[in-house]
């Protein structure tokens, strides 16, 4: 009978309630809020489900993400190699090819200027980074938490990696998520303050069509100008111009199927589950996070209130043809700004259509964001 005492304490020793803190339990409520919103509400469930659930899974079992110096048997937790794989920038590159290859430049090349509303919304991440320093953070680790202001997670992980900000990645990455899942809530009040009913309702004229070669030479064009005044964006520009061009050359169609679908998914499962699971109660609750939380929302607002202003710039230099809240797509959370610029447009008159015209700055958003990403890293000497 001590035999089966001993084992039973044994194995009533190994359940996770033997273990977890208090704070365990308040992160694993928060991933079953994060479960809630992406499967209930909808918002960007692609991603919010399974970094919830890789949340969920390192509070019950911290050992999932436990490095081999930290294990018995010298092996690493699953989700240890997957957030290698983030650390080392090769997931968010990843991303980005699949972005690319799902991507239609047309808008931009149509309308050139878009190019200045998407770099007009970067001013959030600048700001932020400001706000940053005052706020106690180092340099490189204020650069690594600005650029939550881009709404663009891949990139903000990319930057926290190659800046050494591992430890804050977490937060960071959950903090980009959930912003870019936020957007519908988060910007048609600041455009709506910022605009006036008139200006809103404004009808843009009908992009001018966009031929073949002009959307093959894009990809490469831009590649060669950006790369080469920043070479340190290669990793993310260079992996979005090639899945653009697989898509746009129209001679490797299994590629771009590839890159845009198996590939992609793939990569969002092993980003996401990782990204969560970084999230412990002791990595993350802590005064950090709620500065990065609070930051990050400085900068996406900034970004926001910048691209609609630059728009009502435009709108006046060209006489009323530009409507200022395509502006606020500049924020390269792709494509749901474009589709808030779209919704705010339509609630003043359901005829105007503003999607195609707001993707112009929501794909000029994400270059402006990585061109901002390799701005950092260029400061710093990465």
């Amino acid at each position: 009978m001590s035999y089966v005492g001993e084992r039973l304490l044994n194995l009533l020793g190994q359940t996770a309630f033997a273990s977890l803190s208090v704070g365990n339990y308040l992160m694993i409520a928060v991933a079953c809020v994060f479960l809630y919103l992406a499967i209930k509400k909808g918002y960007e469930p692609l991603l919010l489900l399974p970094i919830a659930f890789g949340m969920l899974l390192v509070n019950i079992y911290p050992d999932i993400i436990a490095s081999p110096e930290e294990t018995s048997n010298g092996v690493g937790g699953l989700l240890y190699y997957f957030y290698t794989l983030d650390e080392y920038s090769i997931l968010p590159s990843l991303i980005f090819m699949g972005v690319g290859a799902m991507t239609d430049f047309g808008p931009l090349i149509a309308n050139p200027i878009s190019f200045w509303l998407g770099a007009a919304a970067q001013i959030g991440i600048f700001t932020a980074y400001l706000l940053a320093i005052l706020f106690g953070f180092s340099d490189q680790a204020a650069a690594a938490v600005s650029i939550i202001g881009g709404a663009d997670g891949p990139t903000s992980i990319f930057l926290a990696g190659k800046l050494g900000q591992s430890a804050l990645m977490g937060p960071i990455a959950v903090a980009a998520y959930s912003y870019m899942s936020l957007v519908p809530i988060i910007q048609p009040p600041i455009m709506k303050a910022l605009t006036t009913k008139e200006e809103r309702a404004i009808k843009m004229a009908q992009l001018r069509p966009v031929s073949k070669l002009e959307k093959i030479l894009f990809p490469i064009v831009v590649t060669i100008i950006v790369c080469l005044i920043l070479p340190t964006t290669a990793p993310l520009v260079g992996m979005l111009m090639l899945g653009n061009l697989f898509k746009e050359s129209g001679v490797v169609n299994q590629l771009t199927e590839t890159a845009s679908n198996a590939l992609m998914y793939i990569v969002v499962i092993l980003l996401g589950t990782s990204v969560g699971a970084s999230t412990s109660a002791e990595a993350f609750l802590n005064a950090s996070t709620i500065k990065i939380v609070i930051l990050g929302l400085v900068a996406f607002v900034f970004g926001t209130a910048a691209g609609v202003l630059f728009g009502k710039l435009l709108c006046h230099l060209t006489g009323g043809k530009i409507n200022p809240l395509i502006g606020s797509a500049g924020v390269s959370a792709v494509p749901m700004a474009a589709r808030v610029s779209q919704k705010v447009g339509a609630e003043e008159d359901p005829t105007n259509f503003l999607l195609m015209h707001a993707m112009g700055p929501n794909v000029a958003g994400v270059i402006g964001t990585a061109v901002a990403a390799g701005v950092f890293m260029a400061i710093f000497g990465v």
